[in-house]
């Protein structure tokens, strides 16, 4: 298989790869693949190219000298010198984001996890918060490779990042949850297919995250953190039952959270889809595109308030011409109905075997259906080795079917297990150490990869995670069932990648002076509620240094265990104690010693070098602001390209169509900028450029614009016609020229827009 994958560029090997995956995905990686050749040879602009990568999930990430992962001490990253230049992933491997829907996964697809993990990274599959797999270490042009094999497994990475939207996310009980009104499986999928690659969700300022939930009380959905949050609601009409669905904008973590608004009680089924798709064009419309730290649709809610808001995506929504898919998913529901492997058992087996028993407690949901639980495989810090990956793959073979999902809190559940058939499964993911208890617990703490790798982290939230699981875990047995349910999760900053804000006990990366010295040091948030889809947010109440983090949890566990009344909640004793209180009750941990007395304090966990933020960079959790003129060009660019491959080739046919439509590319991008709705009809493109760009002058420069254009019209008038290789090569030039004034044309109309210049009006009218 290794032969194979590095043979990748030969055309057999390509054809092997392409074979079953879907042509709208083959195409998308061809695609990609191409950009990558056109940017080694300077064609394609840094920040263009950056958000094109980042729409396919491949992210830079952070390297520090010395830079420990994973325990080991890392250096001489093995850089791709073909690759070095200015700009995060050409400098060195970098972070590949893989999106799971709903978190489904098959045992099939969690093997090709495992072998792209061995082959292409660091062998560790990373489970994200968004119920995603992430890999590091990934080489930019090991990227279409791993596309393809994925494709041919049912997993796309397109718009796993960037200013897209991003995974759709779903309760991993959704089908079995005794709680749920119903499976919100299918909807999810509608909506992931629905608005993958639609052009309304192609022009955002930042990006879109959407949940699905299939109740209110439960935490799985976290619809109040989301920008479209859905949980699953009935109605009765005339005495038929309804579903639909109450429907949330606006919620989102950050540095400053913003708890989700109701936009309507109820969405029929029928109509979701059209709806969503207006608030994503009214927030594609509307939402700041300059700044980027309000470019969230959260801020644009707040902006307008919610009654202008819903006004404006109701108007929005009744303008839309019908669009069969709102509805033909429908059709499909039931084949999202999962069967089980096994017969239904009766009561859980038990054993003599305290660990078992402890697991049994822990890591098991009893499903609405009799006879079958769900089992919680806990992943500490949301790692699994491909080794662990490959062998629960064939652990879920014996037990259950395709019917394996990531969940947001960083661990796999294997739903549909008849409970006969719970103690050989305890035994066989004992045998590959995947057997750990506390899933759910205080011991399962949640932390985003942070300084380990992120470019934005300012302290080790992966570092203490680790210590502070280590250390509950060995008193876990003896701890009070109040600590025992509490949940804790960490961010190495302040944008909550961790979930931070809706945690009992949170904590985020920051950092102090002391005496000259820069400490690690976590702000501390107290009190939000991971219940009720993360209903309530916590607040920080204060810095503690990184390593009294531990002894900080210890004492107020304690104080939370011997202080509450009667079955009152961490939220709801930190509301009658009063965070003042609290924090003055752990003042005596957060002290700093001083350097010569304890240097352990300015080492962060799991780090062996002092402590610095020099390392931070910029981040890439939203593209930089790229325009639908940018991206236009480019696909431009690369048609263009492609059609002088195809020249060369002596495939002159080919060569003559794609020379044209690169034409049609770069037109319709420029129009793009005016009216983001223009179609690709090449008769609507060609009349609206006429209008205004030619009719107005502004297509004009003092070099080849006038030309230029005349090049397209000629080319539209002619484009269904056979023409000789001759012919054909004049086009390849004509189309060359025509698309760099383009990009000449569209160069001055951002400089006109910036400086508020004349001549962009014309444009405009």
């Amino acid at each position: 298989m290794q032969d194979l994958v590095r043979s990748e560029a030969s055309a057999l090997w390509k054809e092997k790869l392409n074979t079953g995956i879907r042509p709208d995905w083959r195409n998308h990686i061809d695609e990609f693949e191409t950009d990558i050749l056109l940017k080694k040879q300077g064609k394609i602009d840094h920040k263009l190219f950056a958000e094109t990568r980042l729409r396919m999930g491949a992210y830079g990430q952070r390297y520090d000298n010395g830079h420990r992962h994973n325990g080991q001490e890392i250096h001489n990253i093995p850089f791709s010198e073909e690759f070095k230049g200015p700009g995060t992933y050409w400098d060195a491997p970098g972070m590949e984001r893989i999106k799971l829907p709903y978190g489904g996964m098959t045992p099939d697809q969690m093997d090709v996890m495992a072998d792209l993990a061995e082959e292409y990274s660091d062998g560790i599959c990373h489970i994200t918060t968004r119920q995603d797999i992430q890999l590091h270490y990934v080489h930019i042009e090991n990227c279409p490779s791993m596309f393809r094999r994925l494709a041919a497994a049912g997993i796309t990475v397109r718009e796993a990042c960037g200013n897209s939207v991003r995974n759709v996310t779903g309760c991993p009980l959704a089908g079995v949850c005794k709680d749920e009104q119903f499976d919100i499986t299918p909807y999810a999928h509608a909506v992931f297919e629905y608005l993958l690659g639609h052009p309304d969700v192609q022009d955002f300022g930042r990006k879109m995250k959407i949940a699905l939930s299939g109740c209110k009380p439960n935490p799985c959905g976290l619809t109040n953190i989301h920008d479209i949050g859905m949980i699953a609601a009935k109605r009765t009409v005339n005495g038929k039952e309804e579903r639909g669905f109450e429907l949330y904008v606006g919620g989102g973590l950050g540095a400053v959270p913003y708890e989700a608004k109701l936009f309507g009680d109820f969405v029929a089924e029928a109509d979701l889809l059209g709806l969503v798709q207006a608030i994503c064009r009214i927030f594609a419309r509307h939402g700041e595109k300059k700044k980027r730290h309000r470019a969230r649709i959260k801020y644009l809610v707040a902006d307008m308030g919610i009654e202008k808001f819903r006004e404006a995506v109701l108007e929005e929504r009744a303008k839309l011409p019908d669009d069969p898919r709102w509805r033909s998913f429908l059709a499909n529901i039931d084949s999202f109905v999962e069967k089980p492997l096994h017969e239904a058992g009766a009561e859980v087996p038990k054993r003599d075997d305290a660990e078992y028993s402890l697991w049994c407690k822990t890591n098991l949901y009893h499903q609405r259906q009799p006879g079958y639980v769900t089992v919680t495989v806990a992943l500490p810090l949301g790692d699994a080795s491909s080794n662990q990956m490959r062998a629960l793959a064939e652990v879920c073979r014996r037990f259950v079917k395709d019917t394996v999902r990531t969940t947001v809190e960083q661990n796999v559940v294997l739903r549909w297990v008849s409970t006969q058939d719970v103690p050989a499964l305890y035994d066989a993911l004992k045998a590959i150490g995947l057997n750990e208890a506390g899933a759910g617990s205080v011991v399962d703490i949640t932390a985003c990869p942070a300084t380990d790798t992120c470019k934005l982290g300012i302290a080790s939230s992966r570092g203490l995670a680790s210590e502070l699981r280590t250390r509950l875990a060995s008193r876990f047995h003896d701890m009070d069932a109040a600590a025992q349910n509490l949940k804790i999760k960490i961010s190495g900053c302040f944008n909550s990648c961790g979930q931070q804000h809706v945690s009992d006990i949170g904590f985020y990366g920051i950092s102090r002076n002391v005496s000259g010295y820069v400490v690690p040091h976590f702000q501390m948030v107290l009190g939000g509620e991971w219940t009720n889809n993360g209903g309530t947010y916590g607040i920080g109440v204060g810095g503690i240094p990184s390593k009294a983090v531990p002894a900080v949890v210890d004492r107020l566990t304690e104080l939370y265990v011997t202080q509450r009344e009667g079955n009152e909640n961490f939220r709801q004793w930190v509301e009658r104690k009063g965070k003042g209180k609290i924090l003055e009750s752990v003042q005596d941990l957060t002290a700093v010693p001083a350097y010569e007395r304890d240097k352990s304090y300015y080492v962060d966990w799991g780090d062996v070098r002092e402590y610095s933020v020099k390392d931070k960079g910029i981040g890439e959790c939203a593209g930089e602001l790229v325009t639908l003129a940018d991206f236009g060009l480019k696909a431009a660019d690369r048609e263009l390209f492609e059609a002088q491959l195809k020249y060369d080739d002596g495939d002159i046919e080919s060569a003559r169509k794609k020379a044209y439509d690169a034409m049609l590319l770069a037109a319709q991008a420029l129009i793009k900028n005016v009216n983001p709705d223009i179609s690709s009809d090449p008769d609507a493109v060609y009349k609206e450029f006429v209008t205004r760009f030619h009719d107005t002058g502004i297509f004009n420069d003092p070099h080849a614009g006038a030309r230029a254009q005349q090049y397209y019209f000629h080319g539209h008038e002619e484009r269904l016609k056979k023409l000789d290789r001759e012919q054909t090569a004049r086009l390849l030039h004509e189309a060359q020229i025509f698309v760099e004034a383009s990009h000449s044309c569209h160069g001055r109309q951002m400089t006109a827009a910036e400086t508020k210049k004349p001549g962009l009006a014309g444009a405009q009218a």
